[in-house]
């Protein structure tokens, strides 16, 4: 049996990591560092996908409260939290769950623009379908924003480079939780053959005061200056 190949006409695809409220928004239960200035670039970014019709792969990272193993308390299934953040969800995408399947259909990037998967684990290629979906689609480019990039991000970007994919993390669109294991891991992708590259030289800059979807007074364009690095403490 042929394995279906998933050929893209446009040769880079976005690859959308853990964009999810509890993440992004001052008032989520694990905010990353910076996350106005972070946000700000996202929001470029995602805007210029539509533009350049750029297929995009996201992964949702939820956890179960089940009252016996006491894991993260932020993204729990089912709350609002773990919801993706408005303007990095596209009109033409499907979603998937976590539920171990593999298959999908031979023109999915025909028929969606994003495909949106749920994932149990911070490794993206633990969960069946995604590691199918991420080791099959054919793009020259893979371009990875999303957090936290000491882990998730991390899992993503060296899943993609053993598949011998050429990746490029847009470095200003990229968050984390802890300063010191972002550097570290930030220099391991690279060492591995990632490239770094700000997401401006790759969309163009604005002026975007508000980023639309977080309620902080930065976010909202209420406070002009405010030290760097002081969106959420580390």
């Amino acid at each position: 049996m042929i394995r279906p190949a998933l050929t893209l006409r446009r040769r880079r695809i976005l690859i959308d990591v853990g964009t999810q409220r509890d993440l992004f928004t001052a008032d989520g239960k694990a905010c990353i560092r910076n996350h106005r200035r972070i946000l700000a670039n996202i929001r470029r970014v995602m805007a210029w996908v539509r533009k350049e019709h750029i297929r995009v792969i996201s992964t949702v990272r939820l956890f179960e409260e089940d009252g016996i193993h006491h894991g993260p308390a932020y993204c729990l299934a089912g709350t609002e939290g773990a919801c993706k953040i408005r303007y990095t969800h596209l009109a033409r995408s499907v979603a998937y769950s976590s539920d171990g399947y593999t298959d999908f259909p031979r023109d999915l990037f025909e028929r969606y623009d994003q495909v949106i998967q749920e994932l149990r684990s911070e490794d993206p290629f633990e969960e069946p379908r995604a590691d199918r979906i991420l080791s099959e689609v054919k793009a020259t480019d893979f371009l990875v924003l999303g957090a936290p990039v000491e882990t998730s991000v991390k899992f993503m970007v060296l899943g993609l480079l053993m598949r011998r994919r050429n990746v490029i993390v847009l470095s200003d669109a990229v968050g984390s939780l802890e300063k010191h294991a972002a550097e570290i891991a930030l220099r391991q992708m690279q060492a591995k053959g990632a490239r770094l590259v700000d997401s401006k030289s790759l969309v163009g800059s604005s002026h975007l005061r508000k980023v639309g979807i977080c309620s902080c007074d930065r976010c909202q364009g209420r406070v002009l200056k405010v030290a760097a690095d002081s969106d959420c403490s580390d």
